[in-house]
């Protein structure tokens, strides 16, 4: 299927220029071909109208972090890093999965899963609000809000109300507590155990950093000093206008297992 022309633009282009019988010497083609080839595009000057033939839409840099919502250094990153570089970057760089669980161990009692997490019994909730919050909200752009919120304020777990209101004040509160407390959390938060345990390699701290599905010292120490640049280098289309080199404080160490 050829590539869609403006319709203002086909409307200008149609007109002949004085003295000739097409728009342009040496284009011989309808202008519903113009965007067809790049070499169709030159003949017939278009080339400012065909921006998806000439730098094609590469495919986004994948990231996905496996966290503790009251580590320290994931706190830290999430907020100072990851958060940051989705906000300077468009959603065709960068798309990001997030998976609240790390260093935590899961046991099977009577059919039902129970979890218990490195920082205790209110990251073990953190985790949970916020497995619970993607849940309900479905929408990255509109979840992640939230948690950054949650991760940058006092309370992981006291604040979901209040960052909610600001944030995304069409959820329900009511609901996300609904699926913390009940089946619905208890089965995500297996799943993010499943995730978490099938990384290959195993993850040996966290915050834990895979970019386009692999996990390296290099990647990871790239990540935490510098995120945004580390995408900027690794995306394959139209460098977006952020790309123009960032710094970053030192990470802090790893929650280590």
């Amino acid at each position: 299927m050829a590539p869609v022309v403006p319709l203002a633009f086909l409307a200008l282009m149609a007109l002949p220029a004085p003295g000739f019988g097409v728009a342009f010497a040496g284009c011989d083609y309808p202008a519903h071909l113009w965007c067809s080839s790049r070499e169709i595009a030159d003949a017939c000057q278009a080339e400012s109208c065909c921006a998806n033939l000439l730098h094609p839409v590469a495919a986004p840099v994948e990231l996905s972090l496996y966290y503790e919502s009251l580590c320290p250094a994931c706190r830290r990153f999430l907020v100072q890093e990851l958060f940051t570089t989705w906000l300077l970057l468009p959603a065709e760089a960068l798309s990001i999965t997030l998976v609240p669980y790390g260093n935590a161990e899961e046991r099977n009692v009577s059919g039902k899963w129970h979890f218990q997490c490195q920082h205790g019994p209110d990251e073990c909730l953190g985790n949970m609000i916020e497995t619970c919050l993607m849940y309900e909200a479905k929408n990255f752009s509109t979840y992640f809000p939230v948690i950054f919120c949650l991760e940058s304020g006092s309370s992981v777990t006291k604040n979901l109300e209040a960052c909610l209101q600001v944030y995304a004040p069409q959820l329900d509160g009511d609901r996300i507590a609904a699926c913390v407390r009940g089946d619905t959390g208890a089965a995500l938060m297996h799943r993010n155990a499943q995730l978490t345990e099938a990384l290959d390699p195993p993850h040996q701290y966290v915050p834990w950093i895979v970019i386009n599905g692999k996990h390296t010292d290099e990647l990871q120490a790239q990540a935490e000093a510098s995120l945004l640049g580390l995408i900027c280098r690794l995306y394959q289309g139209e460098k977006p206008e952020a790309c123009g080199g960032s710094g970053a404080p030192k990470a802090l160490a790893g929650c280590r297992r």
